[in-house]
C-alpha cells in the first residue's frame, strides 16, 4: 500500500551503514542487525539491477528446493486418495469410518505437532528442519508398504503427518526470510501450486503403478513404496543445498549477502532471531488478528479436506471407472495450477488479497450448487461443476499471505503461522468426516456443508481488510503523536523498479539533515518488534 501525498524524510526507511553508533542490544534481536553491523561492505551504494540479480539468484536456488519440497509433501499425504480407487478398502480390510480416519488422522498429528513446529523454527537452523522431516516422512510413507491392516495404516499415516507438520510452516518462514512482502504472494503461490501438479503426476504415476498385474503386493503397497521412496531420496539434496538462511548463503558472495539482507529492511519484520520470546506468544493469542486467520484458514480447509480425501470417489460416483476418476484428475490439477498462479498474479496486480479470496469463492460456490441439483445421469456437467470447485485451491496460499504479511516478530510470526495451520488441520480433520462412502452416489451432506463455508469465507476475508484497514488508520495516529509523518510510504510492497537505490536514500537523508546513524537507531525493521508494536509497520489487505 502506498500513498500519494508528500512523504516526510523522517519517515524514510534508512538504509544501514557499518556506523559503530548501533546499540548493542538492538544488534542482538534480529541476527540480520548483527550481520550488518559486522560486514565490510558500504550496503548505502547497491543498485536495482545489483538487487535484481540477488533476486534472480536466490530464485534460482531457493524457489526450487521449496517447490519440491511441497510437491512431495503433497504427493505422499495424497497417496491415500490415489489408491482409495484401486481396492484399499477391501485389501486393507477397512470398515465404517475407517478410511475417513485414516484420512483424518494426518492432520490429527500435524495438528498437535503446530506448538513444537513454532518452536524448533525459531530457534534451529531451517534448512536442516526442512531436510530431515522430508527424510523422516518420506519413511514413513515408504513403511506404509507393509501395512495390511488399519490400526498399522494408522499408526503410520500418523507418523507421515507429524513429520509433514514442519513443511508448510518452514516454506511460509523461508518466503518471509528471503523475499519482500511484494513477492511473498506469488512465491507463497507457486510452492502451493505444486497441490495442482502433484494431482497431474500423482495421478500418472498411480494410472502407471496400478496398471501392474503381480501377487506378491497389493497395488497400493507398490505406490507407497515408491512415492516413500523417491521423497528420502530428496531429502539428501535438501540437505546440502537449502541454506538456512540470507546470512548464511554459501551461494551468494558477500556484497551478495548484504544486499539479500538489507532489500528486507522494508518489510518491518526482521529475519531471524533464533531467540524464544513469551512476549510475542501472548502478544500472538491476545492480537484480534490471530483468530480472524485461524477462521479464515478453517473455512478453506474444511472443503479441501473432504474434496482431496473423497474427490476420487466422488468423480467415480459419476458414473466413470476407476482408471477414467485417475485420469480426469488430471484436468483437476490444471485448474488447480492455473487458479492457484492466477490468484497469486491478481493479489499482486490489485494489490488486495482479500478482495482476491472473494473473487475465487464465486466458482467454488457455482460448482458446489452443480453437483449438489444436477442430476447423476449427465456426467459431463458434474464434472464440470467439480472442476468449477477445484478452483478453492487458490484460497489457501492467499490466506498464508495474508497472515505472513501482516506479521512481525520472530516468534509472534512462527506462533501465527502455528495457530493458522492448527486451524488447517482442525478443517482437513473435519473435512473427511462429513463424507462416508455410505453417502454415495450424492454426497449431499460433505457438498452442503462445503457451499455453506464457501459463503462464510468471503464474509470473513472482508472483515480482515476493514479490521487492517482499521490498524492502519490507529498506526498513523501512533506516528503523528511520535512526531513522525503520517503518510509513509511502504516500499516493501512496490515494484522492485520503483524502490530507490541505498544511495539515493542516503542523499535524501543528508539534505533532510539526518544522519545514516539516527535513521538506524530509529528504524525498527530489524528490532524483532511485533507489528502491533511497531508504529511503521503498514498493514496490507
Amino acid at each position: 500500500m502506498a500513498s500519494d501525498k508528500k512523504v516526510d524524510p523522517d519517515a524514510i526507511a534508512p538504509v544501514p551503514s557499518n556506523d559503530e553508533t548501533l546499540p548493542v542490544a538492538r544488534q542482538k534481536r534480529d541476527k540480520a542487525a548483527g550481520f550488518l553491523a559486522t560486514v565490510s561492505e558500504d550496503v548505502t551504494s547497491f543498485t536495482y539491477e545489483e538487487e535484481k540479480s540477488v533476486l534472480r539468484k536466490i530464485d534460482r536456488r531457493v524457489l526450487p528446493i521449496l517447490l519440491l519440497a511441497y510437491f512431495f509433501q503433497q504427493l505422499d499425504k495424497s497417496s491415500l486418495s490415489y489408491v482409495s480407487i484401486f481396492g484399499l478398502t477391501d485389501d486393507a480390510h477397512l470398515v465404517g469410518q475407517q478410511y475417513s480416519w485414516l484420512g483424518s488422522i494426518l492432520y490429527l498429528a500435524q495438528l498437535v505437532m503446530q506448538p513444537l513446529a513454532a518452536f524448533l523454527l525459531v530457534k534451529l537452523p531451517t534448512g536442516k528442519i526442512i531436510a530431515v522431516a522430508i527424510f523422516f516422512w518420506g519413511t514413513s510413507l515408504t513403511l506404509m508398504s507393509a501395512c495390511t491392516n488399519f490400526p498399522s495404516l494408522l499408526g503410520l499415516r500418523f507418523c507421515l503427518g507429524t513429520f509433514e507438520a514442519m513443511i508448510a510452516p518452514s516454506c511460509i518462514a523461508v518466503t518471509q526470510m528471503w523475499f519482500r512482502r511484494s513477492e511473498q504472494t506469488m512465491r507463497n503461490s507457486l510452492w502451493n501450486g505444486m497441490n495442482g501438479l502433484t494431482a497431474i503426476v500423482g495421478s500418472l504415476v498411480t494410472y502407471g503403478l496400478g496398471s501392474i498385474h503381480q501377487t506378491s503386493l497389493f497395488k497400493y503397497q507398490i505406490i507407497f513404496m515408491f512415492c516413500g521412496l523417491f521423497t528420502v531420496t530428496y531429502s539428501v539434496f535438501v540437505f546440502f543445498l537449502m541454506p538456512d538462511s540470507p546470512m548464511e548463503a554459501k551461494f551468494l558472495s558477500e556484497r551478495e549477502k548484504v544486499i539479500a539482507v538489507e532489500r528486507l529492511r522494508a518489510n518491518q519484520m526482521g529475519i531471524i532471531s533464533r531467540e524464544w520470546r513469551w512476549d510475542h506468544v501472548l502478544e500472538t493469542f491476545l492480537d484480534p488478528k490471530t483468530y480472524m486467520w485461524f477462521f479464515l484458514i478453517l473455512s478453506i480447509s474444511i472443503p479441501s479436506g473432504g474434496i482431496s480425501t473423497f474427490g476420487n470417489l466422488v468423480v467415480k460416483s459419476f458414473g466413470y471407472t476407476a482408471f477414467q476418476a485417475i485420469l480426469f484428475n488430471i484436468p483437476f490439477g490444471v485448474i488447480q495450477i492455473i487458479s492457484i498462479v492466477g490468484g497469486g498474479w491478481m493479489a499482486t496486480k490489485i494489490k488486495s488479497k482479500g478482495w482476491t479470496i472473494v473473487f475465487f469463492t464465486i466458482p467454488s460456490v457455482v460448482g458446489t450448487v452443480i453437483m449438489l441439483t444436477v442430476s447423476r445421469e449427465k456426467k459431463g456437467v458434474l464434472l464440470f461443476g467439480y472442476y468449477l470447485v477445484s478452483m478453492f485451491a487458490s484460497i489457501t496460499p492467499l490466506v498464508y499471505a495474508f497472515q505472513a504479511q501482516n506479521t512481525a516478530g520472530d516468534t509472534k510470526r512462527k506462533c501465527t503461522s502455528a495457530v493458522v495451520f492448527v486451524g488447517m488441520c482442525v478443517g482437513n480433520v473435519v473435512g473427511p468426516q462429513l463424507y462416508s462412502p455410505s453417502q454415495a452416489p450424492e454426497y449431499r451432506p460433505g457438498l452442503t456443508a462445503n457451499l455453506i463455508l464457501f459463503v462464510i469465507e468471503a464474509i470473513i476475508s472482508i472483515l480482515c481488510m476493514l479490521y487492517l484497514k482499521f490498524l492502519n488508520k490507529r498506526h498513523a495516529r501512533q506516528r503523528e503523536q511520535a512526531g513522525k509523518s503520517a503518510n509513509v510510504v511502504d516500499e516493501s510492497m512496490m515494484d522492485k523498479s520503483n524502490v530507490r537505490s541505498g544511495k539515493a536514500v542516503a542523499i535524501e537523508l543528508e539534505e533532510a539533515g539526518q544522519t545514516n546513524a539516527r535513521a538506524i537507531a530509529e528504524d525498527k525493521g530489524f528490532d524483532d518488534t511485533t507489528d502491533l508494536e511497531n508504529e511503521d509497520f503498514i498493514y496490507v489487505y
